[in-house]
């Protein structure tokens, strides 16, 4: 089954140093079986925010080998239309967040993140949230 892994499991696997986390361990085990799909946004979020250039271009050329997946209109318009519902339910979240969402609904793909924000959107949204996978 093929995922979508949020910026925070990236992130935590390109900081971490010594013993793997539950999640780190699972993303590598995603990697290994090919099941990885990275969106634009989530490769900005990754990379935002790195101070040293260096280090910078090391996770850029690391997350090279995961190409962007192409979003069209009707999933931008699927996200417009999931931040509206969850608003409406008192749910706030952030328009990557309600993106991801419509990636996964619109490509019938898990979503593997850290965030507990996306167990609130679940309720109202036909998402599938991946646990960890070791």
């Amino acid at each position: 089954m093929m995922v979508i892994v949020d910026s925070n499991v990236w992130s935590e696997a390109f900081r971490k140093k010594g013993k793997k986390s539950r999640f780190v361990s699972s993303l590598q085990r995603l990697i290994e079986k090919e099941e990885i799909l990275i969106i634009g946004p989530i490769r900005q979020e990754v990379l935002s925010g790195i101070k040293e250039k260096v280090h910078f271009e090391k996770i850029k050329a690391a997350l090279r080998a995961f190409p962007n997946q192409t979003i069209d209109d009707s999933i931008f318009e699927l996200a417009a239309s999931f931040f509206n519902l969850c608003r409406a339910k008192g749910i706030q979240g952030s328009h990557t967040d309600y993106l991801i969402c419509a990636c996964g609904v619109a490509w019938k793909v898990g979503i593997f993140t850290k965030d507990r924000d996306f167990s609130g959107y679940a309720k109202y949204l036909p998402i599938e949230l991946i646990k960890t996978t070791v």
